[in-house]
C-alpha cells in the first residue's frame, strides 16, 4: 500500500511541466531573469484575478509582510495587532520593520483571529492589525474592519494561504489598506522557487513598494530611502503565470475534497475548523484537532497516512518572543490548538481512492 503524503507537489508539477519548462524558455530568450516583463505579466494577471488595482511581486512572502509595514509608516515604537495563531512570518513582518507584535487569541470554532479580543490591546501606540486568512478561510473582515476604522488604524491581510478564497462571495485582497501573499512552492499558487506578492488599490503605497522592494530608487541609482533588494525573479513569475491559469480548478478541488472529509468523517473524536456563511475556504490546509494527538498520528501512520502540524507552537510562546513576556495560558485557544492540531492530505492531485482511505482509516480509530 502506497503512502498518502499530506502534500505531494510532484504530482503537480509532472501535470504541467511542458508548460513550466517552456515560460522558462521564454525567460532564458530575454535574460529577465529580475523583475522584467515576466513578473510584470504576473503581476497584471493576478491583479485581475483578486479584482484590485495593483500587485507587487517580492521574493517571498515574509518580505511582502515586512514592505507592507514599512510602507504603511510603521516602525519602532509603534504597535501592531496579529493573532497568536499562525505561522510566525506574520509576526516577522511586524518586527523587522522595528515595531512590536501585540499578540491576540483565536476563537475556539474558526480558529482565526477573536475580534472581540482586539480593542482591549489597542493603545496609543497601535498602528495597524493584521487578520490572517488562516489555512485558507477568511477571517472575520467587517468585525476586524469595524475596529480598525473606529480606532483610526490600518487593516493589513496576510493572505498568505489564500489565492482566490472568498469573503461574501469577494476575492481577498482588496479589503484592507493591503493584503500580503506567500507564493511559496507549497502554496495553493506557488511558484518554482521563493515568491510572494503585495495588493493594494492605493496608487501611492503601490509607487512606495515598488521602491522599497528595488533600492529604494524610482530613478535608476538614485536612491530616495533606504531600500531593500526584494525584487521577485523572472523565472518565479513566468512559474506563477502558468499555474494561475489552473489555479480555480486546483481551488475547487480542494474544496470537493474538504466537502468529502466534512461529510464524511463521522469521529466524534476528531474536530474541524468552523466554516462561517461569509467565508468561502480555498483549503489550503486541512487542519483537524484531536485530544490524543500522539495517537492519532500513530493510527495514521501505521495505515501509510502522513499528516503535518500547523502550528505546534503558537507565536507568543517561541523562544525569538521570549522578551515579550508571555507565558502558557496567555492564549488557550490558540495554546489548545498548537497541542492538538494535525493536518490532513490536501492538495487538489490527491484520487478519490485516496480521499476514501483517509476517511476510511479516521473513522476506523
Amino acid at each position: 500500500m502506497s503512502q498518502i503524503q499530506c502534500l505531494d507537489l510532484k504530482r503537480q508539477h509532472q501535470k504541467i511541466k511542458a508548460e513550466i519548462f517552456a515560460a522558462f524558455e521564454q525567460v532564458y530568450e530575454k535574460t529577465a531573469f529580475s523583475g522584467g516583463p515576466f513578473v510584470e505579466k504576473f503581476e497584471n494577471e493576478f491583479s485581475a484575478f483578486c479584482g484590485v488595482k495593483h500587485t507587487l511581486g517580492v521574493n517571498n512572502g515574509t518580505s511582502a509582510l515586512h514592505l507592507a509595514m514599512l510602507a504603511l509608516g510603521i516602525g519602532p515604537g509603534d504597535e501592531v495587532i496579529v493573532p497568536a495563531n499562525t505561522f510566525i512570518a506574520t509576526a516577522w513582518g511586524v518586527s523587522h520593520a522595528g515595531a512590536t507584535p501585540v499578540f491576540v487569541d483565536c476563537t475556539p470554532d474558526t480558529w482565526q483571529i477573536d475580534a472581540s479580543k482586539i480593542e482591549a490591546k489597542i493603545n496609543k501606540n497601535t498602528k495597524a492589525i493584521i487578520g490572517v486568512h488562516l489555512y485558507g478561510q477568511p477571517f472575520d473582515i467587517d468585525a476586524v474592519k469595524k475596529i480598525a476604522d473606529k480606532h483610526n488604524i490600518f487593516m493589513v491581510e496576510d493572505a498568505a494561504q489564500a489565492q482566490g478564497a472568498r469573503f461574501n462571495n469577494t476575492c481577498v485582497g482588496g479589503f484592507g489598506e493591503m493584503a500580503c501573499y506567500s507564493y511559496y512552492p507549497g502554496k495553493n499558487l506557488g511558484a518554482c522557487g521563493e515568491a510572494g506578492g503585495i495588493t493594494t488599490n492605493n496608487d501611492a503605497y503601490a509607487a512606495h513598494l515598488k521602491s522599497l522592494r528595488n533600492h529604494g530608487m524610482t530613478v535608476r541609482y538614485y536612491h530616495d530611502e533606504i531600500g531593500y533588494n526584494m525584487r521577485m525573479g523572472g523565472l518565479e513569475g513566468a512559474s506563477l503565470s502558468v499555474k494561475l491559469k489552473y489555479l480555480q480548478e486546483w481551488n475547487e478541488k480542494r474544496r470537493s475534497i474538504a466537502g468529502l472529509y466534512q461529510s464524511k468523517i463521522n469521529n466524534s473524536k476528531v474536530t474541524m475548523q468552523a466554516q462561517p456563511s461569509w467565508a468561502k475556504s480555498i483549503y489550503h490546509l486541512f487542519v483537524v484537532t484531536v485530544e490524543d494527538k500522539d495517537a492519532f498520528v500513530k493510527h495514521l501512520e501505521q495505515n501509510d497516512i502522513i499528516p503535518a502540524y500547523h502550528y505546534p507552537v503558537p507565536c507568543h510562546l517561541q523562544k525569538a518572543y521570549a522578551h515579550l513576556g508571555h507565558k502558557a495560558g496567555d492564549f488557550p485557544n490558540s495554546e489548545y490548538l498548537a497541542n492538538h492540531c494535525v493536518s490532513l492530505p490536501m492538495f487538489a492531485e490527491l484520487t478519490d481512492e485516496e480521499v476514501a482511505r483517509v476517511i476510511d482509516v479516521i473513522n476506523a480509530y
